[in-house]
C-alpha cells in the first residue's frame, strides 16, 4: 500500500488534546480518549440556545437537528437506517430493554441462546428474562485453544425451540471475532431473532447489520472516540412489532418509543462529530458511509501491524506470558497472563510508567469460567487508531523490565 493511502496517525493523534498528557494508552476497550471536536460539539450544543424538541424558535430545532443528525451519522456508520437507530445510555441499558421487550411473548418450552465469549451485558440480561417467564437458557461454547466459539454442536443448540440468540461481534476480552453470519444464519433458519453486542467491533471494523445477519445490532460511541452513550440499529419494521414499556403520553412512533424521557442532545451531538472523525480519516471524497467504510480498511492495516509487534514482543518473553488471543479473525486486543507474576502489580509497574494496560476481568465473565481462570487474572492490552510505534516500544519495554 502507498503512504499516501497509509492511515496519517500523527494527524489523527492532533486532535486529541488528551494524548498530550504523555501517557501511552492500551485502554480503548474499556474506552477511547475523546478529539478536541467532539468535546466542543458537546458544548456547543448543550449551551444552545437548546430547549426540548419542536418546530417553533431555534432552541427547539436545535434539538431536532440533533436528534437528526445522532441517527443520520450512526445510521452510516453501522449499514442501516436512520429510522432504525435508537438512543440508549448504556449498551447494558438497551440490551436488558430490548431483553424484557421481545421475551414478553416468551415462556416454558422456549430457548435463549447466549454464547462463553460474551461480555456479560450480552448475557445476563437474557440469562435473568429466561429465569422470568421459564424459558431455557442454551449456550455456544468458548474453546481455550482456538478462541473461538466451537460451532461443532450448533444443530442441537439452536433448534427449533429457539426464540433468540445473543452472541458478540467480537470479544471484549480476547478480540475473537466469531462467525456472526454463519450463526446468524442457523438462527434465521429456525425464525429465531440475533441480538449482536457490536461494543468491542465498532472501534475495529466497518459494519454491516444486514451482511452480519444481525436484527438487533447494538454499539457504544465511547469506545470509538465518542462520549459515554450506545446506540441500536435494528430495522424499523421489526421495532415496530415491539410494544416497549414506557409513559403514557410518550409518543408510539419508531424508535422514539424505546427513548425513555428527555433525550441527551449534546451527548447525540457529540456520537455525530465522533462518526464524522472517523470519515475524516479518509477524506477523498464519496459518502459519509463510503469514506467510513474506507478509513476503516486504513486504520485495520495500521492496527494489525502494530498487533503483529507487540505479539512478537510478547512472544520474546517466553513461557513467563501465555496470550490467549488466538482466534484466526480478531480485533487489536491481547489478553494475556503471566505464569509467576500477578497482572495487576503488572498494571501499577506499568502505570508508574505512564504505560495504561488494564489488568482485571472486564465484566467477561463466562470467557473467564470457559479459559478455566481466576477473575481478574489477566493482562489485557487494547490497541487504538491513534496508538503509534512508541506507544508499542514502551509498552514491550515495560513489560520486560517488570519481568527482569
Amino acid at each position: 500500500m502507498s503512504q499516501e493511502k497509509k492511515l496519517d496517525v500523527a494527524a489523527l493523534r492532533a486532535k486529541f488534546p488528551s494524548l498530550s498528557s504523555g501517557i501511552a494508552h492500551f485502554d480503548g476497550p474499556g474506552g477511547t480518549q475523546t478529539p478536541a471536536v467532539v468535546g466542543e460539539a458537546v458544548a456547543r450544543t448543550l449551551t444552545g440556545p437548546l430547549s426540548n424538541r419542536g418546530s417553533g424558535v431555534v432552541s427547539e430545532t436545535n434539538a431536532e437537528e440533533a436528534i437528526a443528525g445522532f441517527r443520520g451519522a450512526l445510521a452510516d456508520l453501522l449499514g442501516a437506517r436512520p429510522e432504525g437507530i435508537v438512543y440508549g445510555r448504556s449498551a447494558t441499558q438497551i440490551t436488558y430493554d430490548i431483553a424484557r421487550t421481545v421475551a414478553k411473548g416468551w415462556g416454558p418450552g422456549d430457548d435463549v441462546v447466549v454464547s462463553q465469549l460474551d461480555h456479560d451485558s450480552n448475557v445476563r440480561p437474557w440469562v435473568q428474562v429466561a429465569e422470568a417467564v421459564g424459558a431455557t437458557v442454551r449456550w455456544l461454547p468458548l474453546d481455550p485453544a482456538t478462541g473461538d466459539l466451537d460451532l461443532s454442536g450448533i444443530d442441537g443448540v439452536i433448534t427449533g425451540r429457539t426464540r433468540l440468540v445473543a452472541l458478540t461481534a467480537a470479544s471484549n476480552l480476547l478480540g475473537t471475532q466469531p462467525r456472526v453470519a454463519k450463526i446468524a444464519e442457523a438462527a434465521h433458519r429456525v425464525g429465531a431473532l440475533v441480538y449482536v453486542d457490536g461494543v468491542h467491533h465498532t472501534a475495529h471494523a466497518s459494519v454491516d447489520v444486514a451482511a452480519l445477519g444481525a436484527d438487533f445490532y447494538v454499539c457504544s460511541p465511547y469506545k470509538f472516540f465518542g462520549p459515554h452513550c450506545a446506540a441500536l440499529a435494528a430495522d424499523p419494521g421489526l421495532l415496530a412489532t415491539l410494544t416497549p414499556d414506557k409513559l403514557l403520553p410518550s409518543t408510539d412512533e419508531v424508535p422514539e418509543r424505546f427513548e425513555l424521557g428527555t433525550l441527551p442532545y449534546e451527548l447525540m451531538a457529540g456520537a455525530t462529530a465522533a462518526v464524522d472523525v472517523i470519515a475524516d480519516i479518509a477524506p477523498e471524497g464519496g459518502s459519509r458511509r463510503d469514506r467510513l467504510v474506507r478509513a476503516h480498511e486504513l486504520v485495520r492495516e495500521h492496527e494489525d501491524r502494530l498487533r503483529e509487534r507487540v505479539e512478537g514482543g510478547l512472544a520474546e518473553l517466553g513461557d513467563r506470558v501465555t496470550v490467549h488471543s488466538v482466534a484466526e479473525q480478531r480485533t487489536p486486543t491481547l489478553f494475556f497472563t503471566f505464569a509467576d507474576r500477578d497482572a495487576a502489580e503488572a498494571y501499577r509497574f506499568l502505570g508508574e510508567r505512564d504505560v495504561l494496560a488494564p489488568a482485571g476481568s472486564f465484566y467477561a465473565y463466562e470467557p473467564f469460567r470457559a479459559l478455566d481462570l481466576p477473575v481478574d487474572s489477566g493482562m489485557r492490552v487494547g490497541l487504538a487508531p491513534y496508538t503509534d510505534d512508541s506507544d508499542v516500544d514502551r509498552l514491550l519495554a515495560g513489560l520486560r523490565d517488570f519481568l527482569t
